[in-house]
């Protein structure tokens, strides 16, 4: 199947959930409503003509004022596979769960909440999965200033440049 088919269809199962289809990447990607990513991805799971049973990878991409939530899904056997992207506002980072759809997606969605700061609305344990508790901040933002030290410890590095 696709791109163009596999957007179609999402657009037929989910309405104006799905938005429009951008082909200007190398992987062309579907726009989904943050607020619906859940029943999206229900179907791209139990539509028998789209059969996506494996989210080989979740992640955050930050794109200045907001974070795009990346989903690549694959369909063993069907072959296929599609590239689906929530955008979320970085003032209010929040999507939600797709754990329900794919389990795998658990500690794919944690590594994002950690790194960008992207809460997962409905996540089973949605905690830190990388860093410590107490530490400040999400890594991946451009806006982020690493620290100067943590626990007592000097993180400044001379590299003699």
């Amino acid at each position: 199947m696709t791109s163009e088919e596999i957007q179609r269809r999402l657009q037929e199962r989910c309405g104006d959930a799905v938005g429009a289809l951008h082909t200007e990447t190398l992987d062309p990607w579907i726009e989904v409503d943050p607020e619906r990513i859940e029943a999206v991805a229900r179907s791209c799971k139990e539509d028998e003509a789209l059969r996506f049973d494996f989210l080989s990878c979740l992640c955050g991409v930050d794109a200045h004022d907001s974070i795009f939530v990346v989903y690549h899904l694959y369909s063993y056997p069907l072959r296929h596979s599609a590239v689906l992207k929530v955008k979320v506002h970085k003032g209010k980072p929040v999507t939600h769960t797709v754990t329900t759809v794919w389990r795998g997606a658990n500690w794919f969605e944690r590594e994002t909440y950690d790194l960008f700061g992207v809460r997962f609305e409905g996540h089973p344990d949605l905690r830190r999965i990388l860093l410590p508790d107490d530490w400040e901040g999400y890594p991946l933002r451009k806006e982020y200033v690493f620290p100067t030290e943590y626990g007592g410890i000097d993180n400044t590095r001379d590299y003699g440049f």
